[in-house]
C-alpha cells in the first residue's frame, strides 16, 4: 500500500473529493486505483472562514512500485509502513517467576496486558477499588464532600486518566506501532473506530470506565491476576536488587521484575522508596488555576461561521505566553464542553482537574492556565520538596474554599484587578461541591500570580472574548505533572535497583494516556527480554 499526505480539502467538500483528489495528486487514472482509507485527518482552522480539512490516506493501487519511483522526491507520498505491533518474546514454560505491576493507571494497565499477551502472567496490585466502585466514590465525593483516601480521582483502577477529557494525543516521537497498538485495544474494548484516524481524539470518562473492565478482563482471560485494595507498604530491596513487595496486609511477594506505575499522585509511595534508597530527582512541574468560558465563545472565536460543524465538535486552544521574568505560562488539559473536577487525593486539600464526556456538550469550556515552577528556583534541596510545595499550596486552597472541600473561585475580571469577587456572573461554575469567592491571589505565589495576570491579555489577542471579565477562574491545579522523576537507565530499569522498572507520569516519564499507555508498553518490552535473557544465561 502507498500512503499519501497533505490532501487538502474544504470543510464541506463532497464524498467523492477525496477520491478526486487522489487521482489528481497521483495523476493516474480511476481504474489504477482499487481502494483506499484514512489513515488521519485534522484541520487547520487559521482562517476561520475557510476551514481546511488535512487527510492522510492509505491505498492500494495497481503497480504501485512505478509510483513510488515517480514520486521517490516526494515526501508526501510514501510506502505505507508496517503498524502492526510485534511482540519482543514469549514467556518460558515453565515461568519461574512472574512479574509484578504496581498500579493500574494507563502505563500500568498495558505493561500487564502486553506481558499478559506474550504469557507472562502478570499479578497487578492497584491500592484503590475496580473502576466501578471508584466512579461510585468519586461522584459520591463531588456531591457532598466524602473523600475515600484510596478510591478516588486519583487512585483506583484506570488512574487519573478516567476521570478526565479521555485525550488520546500526544506529542511523544516514538515507534507508530506502539501508539496504534493503544489504539487498537481501546478501539477492541469498546472506544470508537474514529481515534484511529482523528488527529486529536477523545473517548471521555463514562466510556472509559467500560472500557477499562473489558481491558481488565483481557488480562486475566490471559493469565493475569489483578487485586484491588492491595496497596504496596514496602519495596524489597537488598544490595541493589528488587526481591520483591510487601502489602499493607503484611503479605510478601516475590519477585524481580517489579514495574512501579503508580502515578503522581502516590505521595507516600514516593517517601517509601526515598526511604528505601531507591534514587529519585526532583522535577520541574506547574501551578495555577482552572478557567472556565462560555463553550460558545470559544467555537465562535475558533471556528466563526463553521462553528457548531459536527466534523470540527467543541473548540479547544493552546496558548502559550513566556513572560518577562522568565517564566512560562499555558493553557493545560483544555477540556471543551466539560466541567471542573474536585481532584484531591488526601484530606485537608482542595485540587482541580478537567473532565468531558465524549459528547463534550456541558456549558462551559475548561483549562488549567498554569505557571512553570522548577527545583533549581523554587523548592530547592530535597528530592521531595515538591510534593511538600504542592502541600503547603492545596492546604492553602482547602482554607480560602471553606475548609469543606469547595474550592476558592474569582471572576478574570476582579483577578486582573487583584479584588475579591462578591457574586457570580454570566459564567456559572461547575465544580461541586462548589465555589467559594474570594481573592485567588492568597492561593499562589506572588510570583506565578504576577505571570498569570501578565498572559491573560497575551491569550486574548490569540483567542477573542478570553479576557471576558464573567471568566471565572477556580482554585488550584498543582498536580499538572509528577514533581519526582524516579530515574531509570537505557534498560528501564531504575538506576540503582535492578529489577525495578519505574514507568508513566508518577515516574516522570509520560504526560497523558496515550503516552503513559506507550511508556507502560516499552516497560513490559524491557521486562519481557530481561527474563528471557535470564533464561538463555541460565540454560
Amino acid at each position: 500500500m502507498l500512503r499519501i499526505s497533505e490532501i487538502k480539502l474544504p470543510l464541506d467538500h463532497e464524498e467523492d473529493a477525496l477520491k478526486t483528489s487522489i487521482l489528481k495528486k497521483l495523476k493516474i487514472s480511476g481504474n489504477r486505483l482499487q481502494n483506499y482509507s484514512i489513515f488521519k485527518r485534522s484541520y487547520d482552522a487559521r482562517k476561520k472562514k475557510e476551514i481546511t480539512l488535512i487527510y492522510t490516506l492509505d491505498l492500494s493501487l495497481i503497480d504501485e512500485e512505478s509510483l513510488l519511483k515517480k514520486f521517490e522526491q516526494d515526501p508526501h507520498v510514501r510506502k505505507t509502513p508496517n503498524m502492526e505491533y510485534r511482540f519482543v518474546g514469549k514467556a518460558p514454560d515453565p515461568l519461574k517467576s512472574r512479574p509484578i505491576v504496581i498500579g493500574m493507571g494507563p502505563s500500568g494497565l498495558f505493561t500487564g496486558l502486553i506481558l499478559a499477551q506474550m504469557g507472562f502472567q502478570p499479578l497487578i496490585l492497584e491500592r484503590g477499588k475496580a473502576v466501578r466502585e471508584r466512579a461510585k466514590d468519586t461522584f459520591q465525593f463531588w456531591r457532598d464532600g466524602t473523600l475515600d483516601v484510596e478510591s478516588n480521582v486519583q487512585f483506583g483502577e484506570g488512574g487519573a486518566g478516567t476521570f478526565s477529557d479521555g485525550k488520546l494525543y500526544s506529542q511523544v516521537k516514538d515507534a507508530e506501532y506502539r501508539s496504534r497498538k493503544v489504539l487498537k485495544e481501546f478501539v477492541d474494548a469498546g472506544a470508537p473506530d474514529e481515534i484511529l484516524y482523528l488527529s486529536k481524539p477523545h473517548i471521555g470518562t463514562f466510556r472509559l470506565v467500560s472500557m477499562v473492565e473489558k481491558m481488565r478482563s483481557k488480562i486475566e482471560s490471559l493469565g493475569g491476576e489483578i487485586r484491588f485494595g492491595a496497596k504496596v507498604q514496602k519495596i524489597n530491596r537488598k544490595q541493589g536488587k528488587i526481591l520483591g513487595v510487601t502489602l499493607q496486609s503484611g503479605e510478601e511477594i516475590g519477585s524481580n521484575h517489579v514495574a512501579l506505575a503508580v502515578g503522581h499522585s502516590s505521595r507516600d509511595t514516593f517517601y517509601m522508596l526515598h526511604e528505601e534508597g531507591v534514587y529519585i530527582e526532583p522535577k520541574p512541574f506547574s501551578i495555577g488555576f482552572r478557567i472556565e468560558h462560555p463553550q460558545s465563545l470559544i467555537d465562535t472565536a475558533r471556528f466563526g461561521p463553521h462553528k457548531g460543524n459536527p466534523i470540527l465538535g467543541s473548540a479547544d486552544y493552546k496558548l502559550v505566553h513566556h513572560c518577562k521574568g522568565g517564566r512560562t505560562v499555558y493553557s493545560f488539559c483544555m477540556c471543551p464542553g466539560g466541567t471542573v473536577v474536585a481532584a484531591t487525593s488526601e484530606k485537608g486539600r482542595v485540587v482541580t482537574n478537567g473532565m468531558s464526556q465524549y459528547s463534550r456538550n456541558e456549558r462551559n469550556a475548561n483549562s488549567a492556565i498554569v505557571c512553570s515552577i522548577s527545583p533549581e528556583r523554587d523548592y530547592p534541596g530535597d528530592p521531595l520538596a515538591g510534593i511538600e510545595f504542592q502541600r503547603k499550596l492545596e492546604e492553602r486552597a482547602f482554607e480560602l474554599g471553606g475548609k469543606n472541600y469547595q474550592a476558592p473561585g474569582q471572576l478574570l475580571g476582579d483577578f486582573l484587578e487583584d479584588k475579591a469577587s462578591t457574586e457570580f456572573g454570566s459564567v456559572t461554575p461547575s465544580y461541586t461541591p462548589g465555589v467559594k469567592l474570594c481573592n485567588l491571589s492568597e492561593s499562589l505565589p506572588k510570583y506565578a500570580i504576577e505571570a498569570i495576570r501578565e498572559a491573560i491579555p497575551k491569550f486574548s489577542k490569540k483567542i477573542k472574548g478570553f479576557q471576558l471579565k464573567d471568566a471565572l477562574l477556580t482554585g488550584i491545579e498543582t498536580r499538572t505533572s509528577s514533581p519526582i522523576c524516579i530515574k531509570r537507565d537505557s534498560t528501564f530499569q531504575s538506576i540503582n535497583t535492578i529489577g525495578l522498572y519505574p514507568t508513566g507520569e508518577g515516574a516522570g516519564y509520560a504526560g497523558g494516556i496515550l503516552s503513559a499507555s506507550i511508556d507502560g508498553i516499552k516497560v513490559a518490552e524491557a521486562i519481557a527480554k530481561d527474563i528471557l535473557n535470564l533464561q538463555k544465561n541460565e540454560s
